[in-house]
């Protein structure tokens, strides 16, 4: 099956660099370019990309804006954020919104086709050591507000579905997850399935900062 993808960067040289880069991939294939967050969802509508590599920062409506409005649709496509930064305020608020990960704009040919392959497969790019750099170093503290609803929203969860979801947001693999919790990987797998589902999120990297958030990973980690 064939990755329909669709580029939206304000550089044209990057957009150039992305089109050589992912044209010599069998599986992949860019129908559409735009130079500006404003042109995403038109872009979407008319083309049905699979993934989008959305810039975070662009001049008139920024990839950030353009992410939030693209993960609010029912059939949304799945989204790599493209910085210049290991991690900041507005990857993580992309992040938050739905997206399935970030890549650097340096990263080599061959991990960016590697990450669209992922995202399009339904993976999240962040692997679980950079997802837990990612809540312990750039989530920071949780405004009260925030915490009030992320543990309002964690209510629904039964008491190994939230065992779980802790797990998740310490970084781990399901495999470490299922020695850590005494249960079979499968069974882990359709844990955070289950969570997914109940939380109305979209992949594991949002289960991790919404357990932050409530500030579940503030507890200490049993031995």
């Amino acid at each position: 099956m064939t990755i329909r993808l669709i580029v939206v960067d304000d550089d044209p040289l990057v957009r150039a660099g992305l089109a050589f880069m992912l044209g010599g991939a069998d599986d992949l294939e860019i129908v559409g370019e735009g130079a500006d967050g404003s042109e995403a969802e038109a872009l979407v509508d008319r083309l049905s990309p699979d993934v989008v590599l959305m810039d975070i920062r662009m001049p008139v409506v920024d990839g950030l804006t353009a992410t939030e409005t693209l993960r609010r649709r029912p059939e949304a496509p799945e989204i790599i954020v493209l910085t210049t930064f290991h991690a900041d305020e507005q990857v993580l608020r992309a992040l938050r919104a739905g997206a399935a990960g970030f890549v650097l704009k340096d990263t080599p040919p061959t991990e960016i086709v590697a990450a669209v392959r992922r995202v399009a497969a339904g993976d999240p790019v962040l692997s679980p050591a950079v997802t837990r750099q990612l809540v312990t170093h750039v989530a920071g503290r949780t405004h009260g507000t925030r915490r009030a609803a992320a543990t309002e929203r964690l209510i629904s969860l039964a008491e190994r579905e939230r065992e779980v979801a802790v797990a998740v947001g310490r970084g781990r693999s399901n495999a470490e997850i299922a020695a850590t919790l005494f249960m079979s990987v499968p069974t882990v797998k359709t844990h955070v399935s289950r969570i997914l589902a109940k939380l109305g999120l979209n992949n594991r990297v949002q289960i991790a900062l919404l357990a932050h958030d409530a500030g579940l990973l503030d507890e200490e980690e049993p031995t």
